[in-house]
């Protein structure tokens, strides 16, 4: 994909202090993971990160590479995960366990953390984050968006088995309250859950948290903090909504989520929001300060 000659990166922003962020892998996952990371430290806003990845199967060359390659402005905490806590959780290669890993987030974290942002590394920050790392939970346990229109509400509450109407969350961009969330998740709810509805799931990690704790979520807004290109199709579709060009993603959206199959790094991308991919490959490799 060419870039738009005109479309320039806004200045980077001034630095705030340190900022915590969760992230769950494989082995897989890590260049994603780089490209993450690398657009995080450009644009997100923070002088330094503290950076937690839940993983069953890194070695120890893979932590002293992403060590030696964010060495300045990035802390790594490796949090092995027992792979008999998420043991007969449906899996396939497309959602492999770790998706299940965020759900145990808040038991395997240090204990005095507070909050967390968990980031699929699927996704480019283009903007800081300060906002939503600093949004108020308002009692709730999580801050997250939905990428599902209002009807699909009580379809997912059916086959969820939902007791409450909620937002179908979308758990690729998560705050979490870790205080709350130490005192009121339970795992043993979770696996019951889950041997009883393993055949009706189909996002499995998204299922979970939206049926368990859909009402316990805070929403923002995913035209700022979860936007993909379905959700940008959607918004200007709607002939009721104002039109939101590049230049108003550039202004305003936070995170990009390439969520689903059409990825930017694949052939058979089709999208807008690929191009802010393609800038974060030009900017780092030019070498600016990460």
């Amino acid at each position: 994909m060419q870039i738009n000659p005109q479309s320039h990166p806004r200045p980077l922003p001034e630095m705030a202090e340190r900022a915590n962020l969760l992230f769950c892998v494989n082995r897989r996952f890590l260049p994603l993971l780089s490209t993450c990371l690398r657009s995080v430290l450009l644009r997100g806003g923070y002088e330094q990160y503290a950076v937690y990845l839940l993983h069953s199967d890194l070695e120890q060359a893979d932590m002293d590479g992403l060590e030696a390659e964010f060495a300045d402005r990035t802390e790594f905490f490796f949090i092995p995960v027992p792979e008999e806590l998420f043991t007969g959780f449906p899996e396939s290669s497309r959602y492999p366990r770790q998706i299940y890993y965020r759900l145990a987030a808040p038991l395997l974290l240090p204990g005095e953390m507070e909050r967390v942002l968990y980031l699929d590394v699927d996704t480019v920050v283009i903007n800081p984050l300060e906002e939503l790392y600093q949004m108020d939970f308002e009692g709730n346990y999580y801050v997250g968006c939905t990428h599902t229109k209002e009807f699909l509400t009580r379809l997912n509450q059916t086959r969820l088995k939902s007791e409450k109407a909620v937002a179908y969350i979308n758990t690729g961009v998560l705050l979490l309250n870790l205080p709350a969330l130490r005192e009121n998740l339970r795992l043993d709810q979770i696996r019951e859950y889950v041997c009883t509805r393993k055949h009706a799931l189909f996002l499995p990690d998204q299922d979970i948290l939206t049926a368990l704790y859909g009402d316990k979520v805070k929403l923002a807004d995913t035209m700022r903090y979860n936007l993909s290109d379905r959700m940008l199709m959607f918004w200007n579709a709607d002939l009721t909504n104002e039109k939101r060009d590049l230049s108003w993603v550039r202004e305003n959206a936070v995170v990009i989520h390439y969520c689903g199959k059409n990825k930017p790094w694949t052939d058979r991308y089709v999208g807008a929001l690929g191009i802010f991919y393609q800038e974060l490959l030009e900017q780092t490799a030019c070498g600016r300060r990460l």
